[in-house]
């Protein structure tokens, strides 16, 4: 049975570098290593396959021979043997794989004290608060940094020792079957230092629990959603690692009047329908104060009218939106026996139910649902 393109078992094309080679070769050895598959005989293949075309394709020399001659240049007295496959004279396992599982079991180096956590924090803010900005204090209960070992753990006078196991590599090799592994030392949990006398304030944890307040600044235009960082304000680090970074996620209340999209506002102004028919001028609301609003004759409810500027302008920058106001025509409640009066002879001074030309609107409806039910009776 013909033998698979090594350049298709790595999934790259002949002209890929070392570099793509060896990140496919990472993704699929993961994918089909004995150990994530036991008994599988499928995947085990299949890994043997993956080492061999990683072992020719990253060796410039037979990669030259193998992309003139193809297989025929490993096969019987051609260049290299039998060395490819997964049992012969290739690289040892742990020169050859050791790169893949670095990040599994530290590849040999020293695990690096820990960096803090990253810290959220939900602050509300008014529509108000939110379009003009504020500075905001806050108290967040947090992991500081020990004020008496200074974040070693160590008790005061005395320091982290070597770890006796791994002799301050933070690592230990481990046999798994035919395989050699790194993985983190159980004594010192790949730090490579243990603690023998422990600090009495943080007991060896180089961190205690305390409450902080900040002055968080919030600049105008955030909206809901917008999150501000704060550089170190996390939780402190491990034996004195950086420490993490404090989230503040913005939630913007829900306003009596406004409402938000984007960087404009919007809000409904109620007017009565003789202002509707009439014409007139009313006073609007805005975040800077009232404005006086021109309502022209023969306004319909929902009409929107464009207050330019009087919206938000956003944190992220560029000009400043509008403020639209949607007029709602109200109908008159609570009439005495004069409007009353008023109103029916306005409306008999209109000529019908309809008010054909008075109201466009109706007329056209009316007509539409005339002509519907003439339709099924035909």
């Amino acid at each position: 049975m013909a033998k698979q393109d090594y350049y298709e078992i790595l999934g790259v094309a002949k002209s890929a570098d070392e570099k793509e080679i060896k990140k496919a070769y990472k993704r699929l050895a993961m994918k089909f290593h004995p150990d994530r598959n036991p008994g599988d005989k499928d995947a085990e293949n299949k890994f043997k396959e993956i080492k061999e075309a990683y072992e020719i394709l990253t060796d410039a020399q037979k990669r030259a021979a193998y992309d003139q001659y193809g297989h025929a240049a490993f096969e019987q007295g051609g260049m290299g043997g039998g060395g490819a496959g997964f049992g012969g004279g290739g690289a040892d396992f742990s020169d050859i794989f050791g790169d893949v599982f670095g990040d599994i079991f530290g590849g040999g180096r020293r695990q690096r004290a820990a960096r803090g956590a990253d810290l959220r924090y939900n602050m509300e803010l008014t529509l108000e608060e939110a379009v003009r900005g504020v500075t905001k204090e806050i108290r967040i209960p947090t992991l500081q940094e020990c004020d008496v070992c200074h974040g070693s753990g160590a008790k005061a006078g005395t320091k982290p020792q070597t770890c006796s196991t791994c002799h301050g590599a933070g690592q230990v090799q481990m046999r798994q079957g035919f395989f050699s592994v790194q993985q983190a030392c159980p004594t010192c949990h790949g730090r490579g230092t243990v603690i023998k006398d422990p600090c009495n304030a943080c007991h060896g944890h180089g961190r205690v629990e305390r409450s902080k307040t900040l002055s968080v600044k919030i600049p105008a235009g955030v909206d809901t959603g917008d999150r501000i960082r704060l550089t170190g304000e996390g939780e402190a680090g491990e034996q004195g690692a950086p420490a993490g970074d404090l989230y503040v996620q913005v939630t913007v209340k829900k306003h009596p009047i406004f409402e938000r999209e984007d960087n404009n506002l919007y809000c409904e102004v109620p007017i009565n329908f003789a202002m509707a028919a009439l014409g007139g001028e009313i006073e609007v609301p805005t975040l800077d104060g009232r404005v006086k609003l021109k309502v022209p004759a023969e306004t319909q409810t929902s009409k929107l009218f464009r207050m330019r500027g009087k919206g938000v302008k956003s944190v992220r920058g560029g000009s400043v939106g509008d403020l639209l106001c949607r007029v709602v025509v109200e109908t008159p409640v609570g009439l005495n026996e004069r409007q009353k009066a008023l109103l029916q002879e306005l409306r008999e001074s209109f000529g019908g139910p309809t008010g054909e030309n008075n109201s466009p609107r109706s007329k056209t409806f009316f007509d539409g649902v005339k002509k519907f039910f003439d339709d099924l009776t035909r």
